[in-house]
């Protein structure tokens, strides 16, 4: 009876703080993007259009520069209420993991510098690259890489000559895909979105709650950005994109939640946290390999723009762009769901299997559809 009691207490003290976390990062975000539109139209500071973008008109492209510091000072401010409360669970939390959470805030932070030079005057691709390798480095140094695959492709336990390189790669693919992925209003937000809620639920199963506010503080930005984002007007002033500072420190968080959860040891869950863990990020990253691949089969260099995204193709297509944005959110929340069912009575590597021959034959039918329309 007293650890069935002591196990309530607890779920109630952490819903109570994530809670807090999540309003906080709601409200001072709503509060921030604002003034940072206020800021960005005084200064003349938009996005550039060119023949790859879809919207018109001058709109801002600096609204994750409110991401990290809501994040972190959120975080902080339910840290220091709990040490004053002389509550001594979520500090307690945080220094299990002090090591993580720290890698974790330098790497947030190098990224979130290089976005926002690279969104006021411009970075070249390379030098991302390298920021990004720094970036995964950090992680690896503060506990983030994958010391198994449990079991995809019969792989298991991974060495750290082979485990280390593999997730630094891992790292900059996801960064990259959440970035490229930012082409219509909502659909990075709301990818993430939905990414991050999985995510946190499946840690507060867990008992990693130290991941879980990470998850929830990232979820609260998200919700007034991707309001600004996707219903704000362009003549009123209140239109807003997040640019590469937040699809860059998204695209990081993500990257070490993801990592995190596949790697997370399920004890006796009744849910395999590797399916959690890569399902909601399966629309970038597989749209990211397709583009890839045909730029490369085109001989171009794959790290051109273009206008062969999943969101391009459904343009295409004859979608609005935001029936496409509701479309591919709901794809991806339609993989995770089923990624989640199947994996309960099937083998991983045939979900795997069934997610990639699904992908392709929907991008086929796609591309009929495209070819199918310009013939009319």
């Amino acid at each position: 009876m007293l650890l069935i009691e002591y196990i309530r207490h607890m779920t109630y003290y952490w819903t109570i703080n994530l809670l807090i976390i999540f309003s906080l990062c709601i409200l001072l975000a709503g509060v921030l993007i604002p003034q940072i539109l206020l800021i960005a139209y005084r200064k003349n500071l938009f996005d550039e259009i060119d023949e790859r973008k879809i919207h018109k008109g001058a709109i801002p492209r600096l609204g994750g520069i409110a991401f990290q510091p809501v994040i972190m000072l959120s975080i902080a401010l339910v840290l220091g209420g709990n040490i004053m409360l002389g509550y001594s669970n979520f500090s307690t939390a945080l220094v299990t993991d002090c090591l993580l959470l720290i890698a974790t805030f330098c790497s947030i932070l190098m990224l979130y510098l290089i976005g926002i030079a690279d969104d006021l005057i411009g970075i070249k691709y390379r030098a991302k690259f390298v920021a990004q390798i720094i970036c995964a480095v950090l992680l690896i140094c503060g506990g983030v890489w994958f010391d198994s695959l449990g079991g995809i492709f019969g792989i298991h336990d991974l060495h750290p000559i082979i485990g280390y390189p593999f997730t630094a790669v891992i790292i900059v693919f996801l960064i990259n895909a959440i970035n490229l992925i930012d082409g219509i209003d909502g659909l990075a937000s709301g990818l993430s979105s939905i990414a991050v809620t999985i995510y946190g639920v499946s840690f507060c199963i867990l008992g990693e709650y130290a991941l879980a506010a990470l998850s929830f503080a990232t979820l609260g930005v998200l919700c007034p950005f991707f309001y600004y984002n996707v219903f704000g007007n362009v003549k009123k002033h209140s239109k807003i994109f997040m640019g590469d500072t937040g699809s860059l420190t998204i695209g990081l968080i993500l990257s070490i939640l993801g990592i995190k959860l596949f790697t997370a040891n399920p004890g006796e869950l009744s849910f395999n946290p590797i399916v959690l863990a890569f399902s909601p990020l399966i629309v970038p990253c597989f749209d990211v390999v397709r583009v890839y691949m045909l730029r490369i089969r085109q001989h171009r260099s794959p790290f051109l723009p273009d206008k062969t995204h999943i969101h391009h193709k459904l343009l295409a297509a004859g979608l609005k762009p935001r029936l496409a944005m509701i479309t591919i959110i709901s794809v991806s929340a339609a993989f995770t769901l089923v990624n989640l069912w199947l994996s309960s009575f099937i083998n991983l590597n045939i979900v795997v299997m069934l997610d990639i021959v699904i992908w392709i034959f929907a991008n086929m039918w796609l591309s009929h559809l495209i070819a199918k329309r310009k013939l009319s």
